[in-house]
């Protein structure tokens, strides 16, 4: 058990010692590609058309509610459940049947979410 410890140690130095050269090299790289791109556009190429659009609304709470809200729904769902199947002390299947649930319910709630968001920008584009 001490040789693998003293592996997954010097693996674990190594990883980070790697990522951060990486970053830093990653980050030399962009800032010289933002500045090839400056170079190469004029001032009336960006007074003409915005490069990046952000979007007007965001609907990342509404993702969040929707997610917990089914989370939510399913842990009381998995709880009807193993209280009306179970008797006694056996709840041998309990985890399944709550974790089951609790992701039915968290994918019900973001495929409401997607639903409403798809409903929104129909009507504005209209």
């Amino acid at each position: 058990m001490d040789e693998l410890m003293i592996v997954a140690n010097v693996a674990i130095v190594f990883g980070v010692t790697y990522k951060l050269f990486e970053l830093f090299a990653g980050r030399k790289e962009r800032i010289m590609l933002i500045e090839k791109l400056c170079e190469k556009l004029s001032p009336d190429q960006l007074a003409r058309k915005p490069l990046y659009m952000p979007s007007h609304s965001s609907f990342s709470g509404l993702r969040l509610g929707c997610l917990l809200i089914g989370l939510g729904i399913g842990l009381l769902m998995g709880y009807f459940i193993v209280w009306l199947t179970t008797s006694g002390d056996s709840c041998s299947a309990s985890s399944i049947v709550y974790g089951s649930c609790v992701l039915l319910g968290g994918g019900t709630g973001l495929l409401v979410s997607y639903i409403i968001e798809n409903k929104w920008f129909g009507k504005s584009e209209r």
